[in-house]
């Protein structure tokens, strides 16, 4: 079974497709901002790579989000249940992780089917 990658670099790819799996790579906000900007930036991110993919957040199978700071968590999650569709929200784990850029406050990684 064929494997499709995109946005591949030297280091990873942002996303590969196999067998109607979209596997997306831990997704950060460039722009900076507080965490309400910083998650709104990282789920737009995502939204156009599952796109690309064939799917969107309706299709997500899980979300791990890694935060630097639970004090963020309340505002994180009006953020991400003003994103996530009704209905199919998506089972999630949301950690406390230290990252690897101190400016970045959240990092999300999702897994999601095809359409």
């Amino acid at each position: 079974m064929e494997i499709k990658r995109f946005h591949v670099g030297k280091r990873m790819s942002e996303m590969a497709v196999h067998n109607g799996t979209v596997y997306l790579a831990g997704q950060i906000a460039e722009k900076g901002g507080d965490i309400k900007a910083q998650t709104a930036e990282v789920l737009a991110s995502i939204d156009r790579l599952l796109t690309e993919a064939g799917s969107d957040k309706a299709h997500i199978l899980r979300a791990q989000i890694f935060i630097t700071d639970l004090a963020n968590f309340a505002a994180m999650n009006e953020v991400w249940e003003a994103w996530v569709v009704e209905g199919n929200t998506p089972p999630r784990a949301t950690v406390k992780a230290e990252l690897a850029n101190p400016e970045w406050l959240i990092e999300i990684v999702v897994t999601a089917a095809v359409k």
